[in-house]
C-alpha cells in the first residue's frame, strides 16, 4: 500500500482513564478510516498467523485466536508456555510502529499479533509482565476491524469496578506505568455477530 505522513498539530485526542496504580492513555481515531481500512486487509492477508495449542488439564486445545510474532532477530518471547520465534518486520508493522512510537516515545523491538476471527475468540485474564519485558513495560496496543470490549481489573483492590474499554477502528492504547503490575486485561468473548479484528501489540523485549 502507499504510505501518507499523517501530521498531528499537537498531541492526538486523548482519553486519560487516571487509573490508580496505573497508566492508560486511549488515543480514538489514531489511524484514519482510509489506512485503517488498507492496513487491516493487508495485515489480514500478509500476515503469517499461526494457530498455537496448549495443553489444559492434559488436555491439547487450541488457542482462541491466530497469533504472530514479528520484530527484532534475537527477541525471542515466551508466555502461557508458548515461544515465539518473530519473523521480520514487513512494510505495514514498520509503518504503524512509526506512528505509535511517536506518541509512546518508545523504540519498540517486537509486536505481538492477535487476529480474533469472530466473536468466539477472546484472551483471558493476563497481565504483561513476563520477566523478558522487564520492569514497568510499555505496551502499545492497536486494534483494526470489529469493536471489542477491552476490560481491566485490579488485581488487589476490590472496591474498584472493572473499566471496559471499547476498541474501535484504528483506535491506539498505551499502558505504561505500574499498570501491568496492578491490573489485568482480558478481551471476553461476545455471543453477538461480529466481525474479525487484528490487534497488535507493540512491546520491548529485553535479553
Amino acid at each position: 500500500m502507499t504510505y501518507q505522513k499523517r501530521l498531528f498539530d499537537e498531541q492526538p485526542d486523548a482519553i486519560d482513564f487516571k487509573l490508580p496504580d496505573a497508566d492508560v492513555v486511549l488515543y480514538t481515531n489514531f489511524f484514519s478510516s482510509e489506512e485503517s481500512n488498507k492496513l487491516f486487509k493487508s495485515l489480514k492477508e500478509t500476515i503469517e498467523w499461526q494457530q498455537d495449542q496448549v495443553k489444559f488439564y492434559g488436555k491439547v486445545m487450541d488457542v482462541p485466536r491466530l497469533t504472530a510474532l514479528y520484530g527484532n532477530d534475537t527477541n525471542v518471547y515466551r508466555y502461557s508456555g508458548l515461544t515465539f520465534y518473530p519473523k521480520n518486520w514487513n512494510e505495514d508493522l514498520q509503518f504503524i510502529k512509526k506512528r505509535v512510537e511517536s506518541v509512546a516515545k518508545v523504540e519498540f523491538t517486537s509486536c505481538l499479533l492477535n487476529y480474533y476471527r469472530d466473536g468466539r475468540d477472546s484472551m483471558d485474564w493476563h497481565q504483561d509482565n513476563e520477566k523478558e519485558l522487564g520492569n514497568n513495560p510499555v505496551i502499545a496496543s492497536v486494534t483494526f476491524g470489529a469493536m471489542r470490549t477491552f476490560q481491566l481489573k485490579h488485581l488487589n483492590r476490590t472496591d474498584l469496578n472493572r473499566v471496559d474499554i471499547p476498541l474501535n477502528h484504528g483506535d491506539f492504547l498505551l499502558m505504561q506505568g505500574k499498570t501491568q503490575h496492578f491490573w489485568k486485561h482480558k478481551i471476553p468473548k461476545t455471543k453477538k455477530q461480529i466481525g474479525s479484528r487484528i490487534n497488535l501489540t507493540f512491546r520491548v523485549i529485553k535479553h
